[in-house]
C-alpha cells in the first residue's frame, strides 16, 4: 500500500512539473489573451501594430491563472524605450549583414531617374548630386513593408536636419490609394507613387527592398525584405556616407 501511494506520489509530482513546464513555454501567438490594465480584451491585429510602434510590450499577466495564456499589455516608460533601443541596436551589431538584394550590386554606379512624388515635388538626380539617397520600395498590402515603417520614420526623425540625406520611398500603388493609407499610417519618406515603372527597371522583385547611393553616386548598401537589423545597417550606412 505505502508502495502504491508512493508511486501515486511520484506521478502527480511529475505531472504538476510538466504542466508547470508547458505554463513557462507557452508562446505568444493569435490565441493569446491579450489585456490592457483595465482589463479589455485586445485582438490579435491590434495589440500587433501596437508592439510595432515601439511603445508598448507585453508581459505575463501575474494576476490571471497560471494554466492560461493570458498577458498584459502596457506602455513603456522612456527609460525602458531608451534601454530597448539599446539593446537593439547591441544585438543588430552581431548578428550577420542582411541578405543583399541581386537587383543592387554594392560598387556598382545607381542609373538614376527623374521622379515626383505625392506632394508634388520633382527629383532629377542626375543634376541634384552630392547626397545620400535613402530608398525603400514597397507596397501597401505588403506585411513587413508596413511594419518597418515607424522605425523608419524615426530614421527620417535623427537626420531631418541633414539637408545632404533625401529618404524616397518608391510605391507600386497609386496616388489615391496612397493619400488614403498614409492618413492612418504615416510614412516619413518622400513617397513617389506608382512606381511599378521604376520597379521594373531596376529588376526590383523582393519587397520591402532598401538600397543605398553614397555621393559619388555608387551604391553602398541594399538589402530585401525585413530583418532584425535591416534598420540598423541602414543607419549605419548613411553615418559612414555622411563621415
Amino acid at each position: 500500500m505505502k508502495k502504491i501511494t508512493l508511486l501515486l506520489m511520484l506521478w502527480l509530482g511529475l505531472t504538476t512539473a510538466y504542466a508547470q513546464t508547458i505554463t513557462k513555454t507557452t508562446k505568444l501567438d493569435a490565441n493569446s489573451i491579450v489585456k490592457d490594465e483595465t482589463g479589455s480584451i485586445y485582438p490579435y491585429a491590434i495589440w500587433q501594430k501596437l508592439l510595432q510602434t515601439g511603445e508598448y510590450s507585453i508581459k505575463r499577466n501575474s494576476a490571471a491563472n497560471e494554466t492560461t495564456t493570458e498577458f498584459l499589455l502596457y506602455r513603456l516608460t522612456e527609460e525602458e524605450k531608451a534601454a530597448a533601443k539599446k539593446k537593439n541596436a547591441e544585438l543588430s551589431a552581431k548578428l550577420p549583414k542582411p541578405r543583399t538584394s541581386d537587383a543592387f550590386k554594392e560598387g556598382d554606379k545607381f542609373r538614376f531617374d527623374k521622379m515626383k512624388d505625392l506632394a508634388g515635388v520633382k527629383y532629377d538626380f542626375k543634376k541634384d548630386t552630392g547626397k545620400v539617397v535613402v530608398f525603400n520600395f514597397w507596397f501597401i498590402n505588403c506585411p513587413p513593408c508596413k511594419q518597418e515603417i515607424p522605425e523608419l520614420n524615426e530614421l527620417v526623425e535623427k537626420y531631418k536636419e541633414n539637408k545632404e540625406v533625401i529618404f524616397i520611398a518608391i510605391a507600386l500603388d497609386d496616388a489615391y490609394a496612397l493619400k488614403d493609407f498614409l492618413k492612418y499610417t504615416p510614412f516619413n519618406y518622400n513617397v513617389i507613387p506608382d512606381g511599378r515603372f521604376y520597379s521594373e527597371k531596376y529588376g526590383v522583385k523582393s519587397y520591402p527592398t532598401h538600397v543605398i547611393v553614397g555621393k559619388d553616386g555608387l551604391i553602398k548598401f541594399s538589402t530585401i525584405g525585413l530583418a532584425r537589423n535591416t534598420v540598423y545597417w541602414v543607419d549605419k550606412t548613411i553615418k559612414e556616407q555622411l563621415l
